[in-house]
């Protein structure tokens, strides 16, 4: 995930969601099961887990490895024990850049983190140095191709959410506080919503503009190099893609 709309935006260009398929559902699965473990197998009273499903979900994961990855977490079986991790940096032209992984080996990962960094013109941060730029919120993903804009805006300001983004091509994006997501996420179900993703983010609250070609080609592959490492969950950034510099990216 992204912390720009426009980002989901020219993953769909790319194609890298139906070529990375396996990958993202490596990615899902881990999710599943830390969700399960740490909070139970039932998503009514398991906030995370539920987000979980509607991403498994989301990304048309099969059930039976959902329902698997679900029974591994909730059963306590033994395995990998997994743990979350924040890493933060800057990417080219002092884009921050907020890493979001779940790790059963913090040296590797770190490792692996760093590389990608150094490699596409970034480097690591220390703890809290782009942090300060971002709120922590609950966004819930809907497609547009299930309601209009009015109607979804109408049900969501009733339930309780802070703001609608509609700038990506296929979905809204419903924000809510980070201890409102649950709550209005389940009032848009009942009033018949889909609801296709849900998850708690890194929004920027002040984007950087990059309008060099260039520039967006470093730190788009800044992103999906971070993206690509297995650990890595969530990769935010404040990045604001300008019309200009992503001219060529559809070639």
């Amino acid at each position: 995930m992204s912390g720009h709309s426009k980002w989901s935006t020219i993953k769909h260009r790319k194609g890298a969601q139906d070529a990375k398929r396996s990958k993202i559902f490596t990615k899902i699965i881990k999710e599943l099961t830390v969700a399960a473990r740490m909070g139970g197998e039932d998503p009514s009273s398991n906030p995370r887990l539920r987000a979980a499903i509607a991403t498994a979900k989301s990304a048309n994961m099969p059930n039976d490895n959902l329902k698997r990855a679900i029974a591994k977490g909730a059963g306590g079986a033994k395995g990998e024990e997994y743990e979350s991790i924040l890493y933060e940096g800057y990417g080219p032209g002092n884009v921050a850049v907020i890493v979001e992984c779940l790790t059963d080996n913090r040296n590797r990962t770190v490792s692996n983190i760093r590389t990608a960094f150094n490699k596409n013109g970034g480097s690591m941060g220390s703890a809290n140095s782009v942090m300060y730029n971002f709120n922590r919120l609950g966004v819930i993903e809907v497609a547009k191709s299930t309601i209009e804009e009015d109607p979804l805006m109408e049900a969501a300001i009733e339930a309780g959410a802070l703001e609608i983004d509609s700038e990506d091509e296929e979905a809204y994006s419903v924000q809510t506080a980070m201890a409102d997501l649950h709550a209005v996420q389940t009032a848009l179900e009942e009033k018949g919503i889909v609801v296709s993703k849900s998850s708690l983010v890194y929004l920027a609250q002040n984007k950087a503009e990059i309008t060099d070609p260039d520039q967006a080609q470093g730190v788009i592959k800044l992103l999906e190099a971070l993206e690509d490492d297995d650990d890595v969950q969530y990769v935010y950034s404040n990045a604001d893609f300008s019309d200009e510099a992503l001219a060529g990216l559809d070639d």
